[in-house]
């Protein structure tokens, strides 16, 4: 239940003001509110009264509220503008750069943070209320060499992205395209060209005619579109690679017309966490809330053979078939029985149309398989591709649509051989 503050009225109170400028900041914060849904908030509000902070909440809620993802939104703008105590100061430590001691210490909630840029776009450090000098070392902090946004995007934890943040992380993800070419079925339908006759429904036709045969029916095999199955490291050597790789992750399995017939998603790290269900939320902030919070094992150890033990066993049935294609995003840094890994991975790439291993390692000019668990995994894979950047993540669609593409294991087991 979303905890509500003291609703002061004060002396001369503007109701219908607030209300509008309550609207646009919700308007700026992602939610669709046009002109018709403030007056209509208005009037409801007249209606069901202002007595009750929890009338009052559901009341616009009702009226500014149209998609489940949006209630997280709302109800971070709510608490935030409805004179929640200290609010003023929270949000401008959410927007200014942490500093240990001034800084509240804890993370902002799913949506905060973009609730308080909407409600403090456009005003200036002198707009603020004055704070009482007190005798406190200044401290100056100079941003002019901060790196660029996209730097800052590819670390950045998804829950404190700013609108403007996830807006330009969106525009970056929108060129990351994963097309996939159809997959040709054994089974046959009917077709105007096909290249095979079909001789059931020539002969069909022909005894509607007395058997008299006027024309040859054809048909050609059947088309499909294969599953996507994402397996993702989240341990600590792979903490900040991943999050960048979920929300991709995301914005592929919401988008329209990908040519995948599903995507599945699963993390693991010293176990193993399906997330499908939470990436088909359409709110990426509360997709990547829920996984997360699914998901006890991030930033902890790695135990990828015990991992893919546990996928071939309980999950591979379900969502390898009809060729699904495997991408596998993993640094390779196993402790673990090399044997054992070997035996799963060549069990999973047995199981699946297409086996692609990701390692951002492979950004490092002097890397060589040195490590038992890349060893192990190397040889099962179709293809070996480094995925440290947007440009990375971008040649993942070649890797993808061309079945002759291994990337740099070919080098790589070389040089395994070499040595």
């Amino acid at each position: 239940m979303t905890q509500l503050p003291d609703l002061d009225l004060p002396e001369d109170p503007k109701l219908s003001h607030n209300i509008i400028h309550f609207a646009r900041a919700l308007r700026k914060a992602g939610l669709a509110i046009g002109p018709g849904r403030v007056i209509d908030a208005i009037r409801a509000v007249e209606a069901a009264g202002f007595s009750r902070k929890e009338d009052f909440y559901w009341t616009l809620h009702a009226c500014f509220v149209t998609r489940p993802e949006h209630r997280a939104v709302f109800g971070q703008v709510f608490r935030l503008y409805w004179r929640d105590p200290r609010y003023l100061e929270h949000m401008m430590s959410m927007l200014l750069p942490s500093v240990r001691g001034v800084q509240e210490e804890r993370k902002a909630r799913a949506a905060e943070k973009r609730a308080a840029e909407a409600l403090l776009e456009g005003q200036e450090p002198d707009e603020l209320p004055e704070q009482p000098e007190a005798d406190e070392v200044k401290i100056e902090l100079d941003a002019s060499q901060t790196t660029s946004l996209q730097e800052k995007l590819r670390t950045l934890d998804f829950e404190q992205m700013s609108t403007e943040e996830i807006a330009a992380a969106k525009r970056m993800i929108a060129r990351l395209k994963l097309p996939v070419q159809p997959i040709r079925s054994r089974r046959m339908q009917a077709a105007t060209t096909g290249h095979a006759l079909d001789w059931r429904r020539t002969i069909q036709a022909s005894m509607r005619r007395g058997g008299e045969v006027h024309e040859l029916a054809l048909k050609q095999r059947r088309t499909r579109w294969p599953n996507l199955v994402v397996l993702c490291d989240i341990s600590g050597s792979m903490s900040q690679y991943s999050r960048m790789v979920l929300h991709f992750l995301h914005a592929v399995a919401n988008e329209k017309g990908a040519g995948w017939a599903k995507v599945h998603g699963f993390t693991f790290g010293t176990r193993l966490t399906n997330i499908s269900r939470h990436l088909r939320r359409r709110d990426v902030d509360q997709a990547l809330a829920l996984a997360g919070s699914e998901a006890q094992d991030w930033e902890g150890g790695t135990r990828i053979g015990d991992c893919l033990h546990l996928f071939n066993r309980d999950w591979s049935r379900r969502v390898l078939g009809q060729g699904a294609v495997v991408l596998l995003i993993t640094d390779g840094l196993d402790r673990g029985d090399a044997a054992a890994l070997s035996k799963e991975m060549e069990r999973l790439h047995l199981s699946s149309r297409r086996l692609i291993w990701i390692n951002p390692l492979l950004r490092w000019d002097g890397f060589a398989p040195k490590a038992q668990g890349i060893k192990a995994m190397l040889p099962h894979v179709d293809a070996f591709r480094a995925g440290h950047s947007i440009a990375s993540l971008e040649a993942l669609a070649e890797a993808i649509s061309d079945a002759q593409d291994r990337g740099e294991k070919d080098r790589l087991m070389a040089m395994m051989a070499e040595g």
